[in-house]
């Protein structure tokens, strides 16, 4: 069966025992987001938060190549190639099961039928594992090696790597619902805690991630940017 977060009829028990909704379990942890609030803004705006599919590929990529903004995606690609080779190459990886991309390794939120949100996280200790068909994709889709990208996580954290929603859905409490799905489902894969690398030069993006729990633990580079590692 088809798992959906945060809606009013899914019931966990919450860590203080009693009955709770998502929200409200998640909200123990993370005490600056007020769970009543954000589940009125996902009800009133009729937004669904579940696991992806595979025919959302294409939705999911544009997505995730808002997260990495244009600039990082030419990056990735070698002379002769762009966007659109980056879009085409990112949809064919969601689409597999043994990507870092994967469809199955995302949460869409959902607005009917239309993709608005997205939240793409894995497991830490899987990382050179799950990079590999990235790897492979990009020397024969974007004619680039990239064999030798820094490591962006580790083992003992389910690693949130992309996070975006449409600009007309800002502001609504969609991405503070991802976050906070993405860290049920590490409690899920029985990991401790959700990581993410933020750079230090977006400041808005920290105050997000700090107004659902996540705290800072120390300082990293990924590529060639100064970043801080937080978790939640």
């Amino acid at each position: 069966m088809e798992k959906l977060y945060f809606f009013d009829e899914t019931f966990y028990w919450s860590r203080s025992g009693r009955r709770a909704t998502a929200i409200e379990v998640e909200c123990e942890l993370a005490q600056s987001v007020n769970p009543d609030t954000l589940r009125k803004e996902m009800t009133e705006h009729h937004i669904e938060i579940r696991e992806a599919s595979k025919p959302q590929a294409a939705e999911i990529a544009s997505l995730i190549m808002m997260a990495m903004t244009d600039d990082c995606c030419l990056y990735f690609c070698g002379d002769g190639y762009g966007l659109e080779d980056f879009r085409n190459m990112m949809t064919m990886l969601i689409e597999r099961e043994d990507s870092q991309y994967s469809y199955r390794n995302t949460l869409v939120a959902s607005d009917g039928n239309k993709v608005v949100g997205i939240s793409v996280s894995y497991d830490g200790g899987r990382l050179h594992e799950l990079r590999r068909a990235f790897i492979n994709a990009a020397k024969e889709c974007l004619g680039k090696d990239h064999s030798g990208m820094d490591d962006e996580t580790q083992a003992g954290e389910l690693y949130l790597d992309s996070l975006a929603v449409l600009p007309e859905y800002r502001r609504q409490g969609i991405a503070s619902a991802l976050l906070l799905a993405t860290k049920e489902r590490a409690d899920q894969y029985g990991l401790p805690c959700v990581g993410l690398l933020v750079d230090k030069d977006n400041p808005d993006g920290e105050a997000l991630y700090s107004s659902v729990g996540f705290r800072y633990v120390g300082d990293s580079r990924w590529g060639g940017h100064p970043m801080k590692h937080m978790i939640l």
